[in-house]
């Protein structure tokens, strides 16, 4: 993974686990690695992962049992939840940033169609 200059590593890496349970490679109930193999899979120091595993714990994703490991919530309705939230999250920013450039509803619309297209005629050449 290549982290950004501009964003603290550590919510990288939380927002990394949070891409792989809404993509369907984690799954509620799952016990994330220790420290230690988080610290080598990511290349950071195991204080990194520290903090990554409290910024997930205080968002309610994940839980820890001392001397066993930390594992994601068993809520049936967390890939959904975050799913929902990172849309959310995502638009609101891509949003925020358009309205700085004074674009109006039916341009963004408009570009979000000729895009959309694009990807689907992409996707249909892959297949």
């Amino acid at each position: 993974m290549e982290f950004q200059n501009n964003y603290p590593i550590y919510l990288q890496i939380a927002d990394d686990i949070k891409r792989r349970i809404v993509i369907g490679e984690l799954h509620p109930g799952d016990k994330l690695p220790s420290n230690a193999d988080l610290a080598v899979a990511y290349t950071v120091n195991p204080n990194t992962v520290q903090r990554i595993y409290r910024q997930l714990e205080s968002e309610g994703i994940t839980f820890t049992k001392r001397g066993v490991g930390t594992f994601l919530v068993e809520d049936p309705n967390l890939t959904e939840t975050l799913r929902n939230g990172i849309l959310h999250q995502e638009v609101a920013a891509f949003l925020q940033k358009m309205q700085q450039y004074h674009f109006t509803k039916s341009a963004l619309f408009a570009e979000m169609e000729v895009q959309l297209e694009k990807e689907e005629e992409i996707e249909t050449q892959n297949h």
